[in-house]
């Protein structure tokens, strides 16, 4: 078992309300003794409904504050509650000054123990397993409603890694939480409020090596303790096999891992659910010492979406431990048979129409490109026809213009 204790003694004190003054301000004046012995103790504290968090004096007059205090010191408030937690506390006389609740009065917890199964060395990935850990004060469980609901016990598993405390933050593995206790009386939990806290802890983490941590902590009541597991495969698998004919029902095999699950160990629950949302359960074991359930879910042949999901039950070879594997729900749908010459009709006729626009599209393309060609040639032509037009005309101006100069030059001419 996980053990981990805070010694102490566990004492319930109520106080007597003084006159209050007009800020109807009540001061807890009697003062409550901690033992030398004590190495740990949390205190419970009721206040009226949104007031402000207690002032706890210590012996020696020093006073901690909720906003403010000693590293030793935790503290969870609400409206109308504090819990404070002090490691090794200062012995003496300690006061504490607040509006309390008309309950009055303070608990002083200690010697608490927390207890906590401890995990198999061998996991498989994909079991349910039931996990239960207990508080106790003074060797009796603790039943405090208000303390227990503000526990938060969890459990964690992260990725092995040697040396991780030598790794920088960033490169080390994240925990996974895979589940949270409680004490509510539902699930697993026998009892509501008996300090035996109850999970159904789900091993969805991929095979391998983990450091496992059960801790509590409500900002104030802290414990962990690890542990180094191994997470193997599944040893289960499950096979469905549909029907195609309305009638013949569809099959569900349920198969163990030889050496890893104990033969005639298999135990098989199924729940299938029609589309009109009606249930067949069916159950089943496997006969002699077989490795493998096989079991029918009956089939109407009626159209829509059906479901099915199941609990395998099985034992562990080598240590006999009982194990659980829940199959999450899977799907499957019934639809109308085809008729494959109409859809192979419909196919060849959806073929030739996508040949017959593509035809139509390349004819097009074609004819945009042999206009597009034709303005080009046209533009060009244009274009030529002005250049050489210009050409002309500036060369015969100049020949023009030849001609008119010469005869001036006679007549200038010295005789």
């Amino acid at each position: 078992m996980f053990r981990v204790l805070a010694t102490g003694y566990l004492l319930l004190l109520s106080f007597g309300l003084h006159a209050a003054t007009e800020s109807v301000m009540s001061l807890l004046d009697n003062r409550f003794r901690v033992d030398p012995s004590i190495d740990q103790v949390t205190f419970v504290i009721y206040r009226t409904d949104n007031s402000k968090p207690v002032v706890l004096v210590r012996p020696d007059g020093k006073k901690y504050y909720s906003s403010r205090n000693a590293d030793n010191v935790r503290w969870y408030q609400e409206s109308s509650m504090d819990i404070i937690s002090i490691d090794k506390p200062m012995p003496g006389p300690w006061q504490a000054v607040g509006e309390v609740s008309p309950k009055n009065h303070i608990k002083l917890l200690s010697h608490l123990v927390l207890d906590a199964d401890e995990f198999p060395n061998k996991l498989y990935q994909t079991e349910q397993i039931k996990f239960t850990a207990r508080l106790t004060s003074d060797g009796k469980p603790l039943v405090l409603r208000d303390f227990l609901d503000r526990v938060k016990l969890k459990v964690t598993f992260t990725k092995f890694v040697e040396n991780e405390a030598s790794l920088v933050k960033e490169a080390r593995p994240v925990p996974v939480v895979l589940g949270e206790f409680a004490d509510d009386g539902a699930g697993f939990d026998e009892q509501a409020g008996d300090g035996v806290f109850t999970v159904s802890l789900p091993i969805d983490v991929e095979p391998g090596k983990y450091r496992v941590r059960i801790t509590s902590g409500n900002g104030v009541f802290l414990r962990a303790q690890e542990q180094q597991v191994l997470v193997y495969p599944t040893p289960i698998t499950a096979t469905f096999v549909q029907s195609r004919k309305a009638g013949t029902p569809h099959t569900i095999v349920v198969s163990g891992e030889h050496g890893m699950i104990a033969p005639n160990s298999l135990a098989v629950h199924v729940e299938h659910q029609a589309p009109d949302e009606y249930v067949t359960y069916i159950q089943g074991q496997p006969e002699d010492d077989a490795l493998q359930v096989s079991l029918v879910a009956p089939y109407t042949g009626e159209l829509g979406d059906y479901n099915w999901s199941a609990m395998v039950y099985a034992t562990d070879a080598s240590s006999q431990r009982p194990l659980i594997f829940p199959i999450t729900e899977q799907s499957y749908s019934v639809v109308e048979d085809l008729d494959l010459a109409e859809s192979r009709r419909l196919q060849e006729e959806a073929l030739a129409e996508q040949k017959r626009i593509a035809a139509e599209l390349r004819i097009l393309q074609e004819r945009e490109h042999e206009r597009l060609r034709s303005i080009i040639i046209i533009v060009v032509g244009n274009v030529t026809a002005i250049v050489l037009g210009l050409l002309i005309w500036f060369v015969i101006r100049k020949v023009k213009a030849k001609k008119q100069a010469q005869p001036e030059m006679q007549l200038n001419a010295p005789k």
